[in-house]
């Protein structure tokens, strides 16, 4: 059975980990296609389209977007089975016929998306995250927009540590465009003693990324203020910046904790930080790093949201 997957992301790195060893897979497959994922060739949507395969598996989280492409290329649906929904009043998987042959019936019904409807917040005028955008991790990027209306009058700048592709910091960046936004990661994947013990796949996806792919997706790239390497050490000379709002997610536990203890002493009255994967069961490292903080500085105010990864509001 040739098994092929769109996407060499977190979603293709969770898939593997957890679900479907890359040995089983032929290939990964991207709109460019060249290097390798996991030990497993990148090849490209045209490169796919010559081959005769059995499934297509989508991991990426951009399903509109990618199901779009396929079929403008004029893959069969029937060999495309999207692990993400994403908001479609339909299921994207309706005429996939071969998923349960190839993989087997127990396992499609384990990962099948459920249908995801959520109505557009009355006090949005005009959506500034809107559409494929808003897929991955609505209440989270429309969380941050409400947040962001109540920063005016409030002094500092805006950060973010754990930058991967810049998926989140594009709207900080969009919806704060006339602060500074420091942008802390190492830019080439997790510290290797650090994130020992989690899945390849996972780790290996967050390699997926570079400080010029960072810098191309954001919209105002001139307020950026790239810091690439290991945090907190990348943090040195910015001990008088205030900061109005943070979005800290390391992933990691030692990471999260020296973001904790960096940003949360210099959030301006009024500010946030956002602890991304607070609830999330994957990253149990997260709620350890946050539970040491407050064993040394006593309980802090928070309020937890109901996205994806159970993110953490930190006011001051």
């Amino acid at each position: 059975m040739e098994i092929y997957v769109y996407g060499t992301g977190c979603g293709a790195g969770d898939l593997a980990d957890e679900a479907l060893p890359a040995e089983r897979i032929a290939a990964f497959v991207d709109r460019e296609g060249g290097g390798s994922f996991l030990g497993r060739p990148v090849i490209s949507l045209d490169a796919l389209c010559d081959r005769d395969f059995d499934l297509l598996i989508v991991a990426s989280r951009s399903a509109e977007m990618v199901e779009e492409r396929l079929r403008e290329a004029g893959v069969d649906p029937a060999k495309v089975f999207h692990l993400k929904n994403h908001l479609a009043c339909s299921d994207r998987n309706e005429s996939c016929k071969l998923a349960a042959q190839v993989l087997g019936e127990d396992y499609v019904n384990h990962i099948r998306s459920s249908e995801r409807l959520i109505r557009v917040p009355l006090w949005t005028k005009r959506e500034r995250i809107a559409g494929p955008d808003s897929d991955n991790d609505y209440v989270r990027l429309k969380t941050l927009e409400a947040l962001c209306l109540r920063l005016d009058g409030v002094p500092g700048a805006a950060a973010e540590l754990g930058v991967y592709r810049a998926g989140f910091a594009r709207w900080i960046n969009e919806l704060l465009p006339e602060r500074r936004l420091y942008l802390f990661d190492s830019f080439e994947g997790f510290d290797e003693a650090e994130s020992a013990g989690y899945g390849e796949g996972f780790v290996q996806a967050h390699r997926n990324t570079a400080a010029g792919r960072v810098l191309s997706v954001l919209p105002h790239p001139e307020k950026a203020l790239l810091r690439p390497g290991l945090f907190p050490g990348t943090a040195v000379g910015l001990e008088e910046e205030r900061f109005a709002l943070v979005s800290l997610d390391a992933d990691l536990e030692e990471s999260t904790l020296a973001g904790l203890r960096f940003f949360l002493p210099r959030l301006s009255e009024g500010g946030y930080l956002l602890l991304h994967d607070y609830l999330n069961p994957k990253l149990p490292g997260i709620r350890r790093a946050l539970e040491r903080y407050e064993a040394d500085q006593g309980r802090i105010r928070a309020v937890p949201l109901c996205d994806v990864n159970g993110t953490l509001v930190i006011p001051r």
